[in-house]
This record gives C-alpha cells, structure tokens and sequence, in this order.
C-alpha cells in the first residue's frame, strides 16, 4: 500500500510526527506540513490520494486551506482533525468541504478505519485483501482462510492479524502492537501481547505450513512466511 500517499498539516509538531508514524507502520507515504502554506504548496507540487486537515493552522487556516483545495480537486478525501468539537464548527467544516470531522484526542484504529472506508471508495486500487502463503484475509468481510479453510476470529484478534499482514516482513515491538492495535493509553507492561499472539497462532499456524508468526526474542514478532 505504499502507493497510497496521505498529507497531514497539523502545526503540533508531536502529534504530526506520531500520526506520520503510525500511518508509515500502516503502510502508507506520508508527508506532513506545519502550517497551511506548506500544505497547500505541497498539494500544488505532490499528489495526494487523502489529507489530514487540522483548523487552527498559521498563515492558512483550515477552513480556509479545505475551500481552496475544493476549488480544484472535489475527490480527493479530507478528514478534519481538530480539537474545536462544537456542532457550530463541524457545520463549518463541512460546508467548506470536509468529508469528516475528528475530534482530539481520538482514538488511532478508529482513524486508521475512516481513512481505509474513504480510499477505498475513491480509489480502486486500494487492496480488498491480504494475504501470505496460503492465508488470506478479506478487508471488506474481515473473513480469514488458510488452505481454503475458513478460520473464526475475534476481534481483536482479527485486528492484530491485519496489522501483520499491512506489515509482513517487519519487525514489530510490542510497543508497535499495543499502539495499532489496543491504542497509546494501554499498559505497555501487561502480557496481552503474547497471549493474543499465542491465541493467533493456535488458530492460524498450529495446523499449517509453513509458519507465518516468528518472534525474535527481546525485540518482538515478524510475519512472514520464512524465518529472517
């Protein structure tokens, strides 16, 4: 999905680099710009396929950036993302052209979930599915088979599955996983990590070959179908 490039402007510095972050680990291109003339001089030089709009911006305002972005491009998918929560300031947005309006603080699955349900209406290159080896994951259904054999998940263990797969290959820390999957306010010193990994594995790779969960002890875990 590294085809798929996003634009946040968002004069936190903190929060920018973290969203870019975790919207890199998502497998996305990300660009970021500190206030509205960055941005608009990145959307005039760079194509975007969805931007990450703040409001309070310097120099150009969010409303005002999201106007001037609809004058030339009605598709391409903006999502405000702002701490200015009042219905008065949600109207506002979307009469100037916002298809979405987040709250700070916010919750990143459930940011990760809006920007996935926007690409892939306005892009059909987005993948409808992810797969390794013989498994195979359908994000429209959530439904999971390996060797054409239907596996019920739960959940969250559906929720880590598709953070492996988005990143095969790579090392992920349990920090990593706590952050994508259970959020940045969870307990980083609880176990869950390895008991949902465990649960993962029992139904995915105990009666199959070859194995796609590999743990690297004392950085994390790796999904791929051979060991690194």
């Amino acid at each position: 999905m590294n085809d798929i490039s996003i634009l946040i402007v968002e004069d936190e510095q903190r929060l920018a680099e973290i969203l870019k972050k975790q919207l890199k680990e998502s497998g996305f291109s990300v660009d970021t710009a500190s206030d509205g003339y960055i941005g608009k001089q990145l959307l005039e030089s760079n194509k975007y396929n969805l931007i990450i709009l703040d409001i309070n911006l310097p120099l150009i305002n969010g409303y005002d950036l999201c106007s001037e972005i609809r004058k030339t491009n009605s598709k391409i998918p903006i999502i405000m993302l702002t701490a200015l929560g009042t219905p008065d300031n949600k109207v506002a947005g979307f009469k100037v052209g916002a298809d979405d309006y987040v709250i700070k603080p916010f919750d990143f699955r459930e940011l990760l979930a809006r920007i996935n349900v926007f690409l892939r209406r306005s892009d059909s290159t987005m993948p409808e599915k992810l797969s390794l080896a013989d498994l195979e994951m359908d994000l429209s259904t959530k439904s999971v088979t390996r060797a054409n054999i239907r596996i019920v998940l739960t959940a969250k263990e559906s929720s880590l599955l598709e953070y492996f797969l988005r990143n095969k290959g790579k090392l992920l820390t349990r920090e990593s996983i706590i952050e994508h999957v259970w959020g940045i306010d969870f307990d980083p010193s609880t176990n869950i990590i390895d008991v949902y990994v465990n649960y993962l594995r029992k139904k995915i790779d105990k009666d199959y070959e070859p194995k796609l969960i590999h743990t690297k002890f004392g950085f994390g875990f790796y999904f791929n179908d051979k060991e690194l």
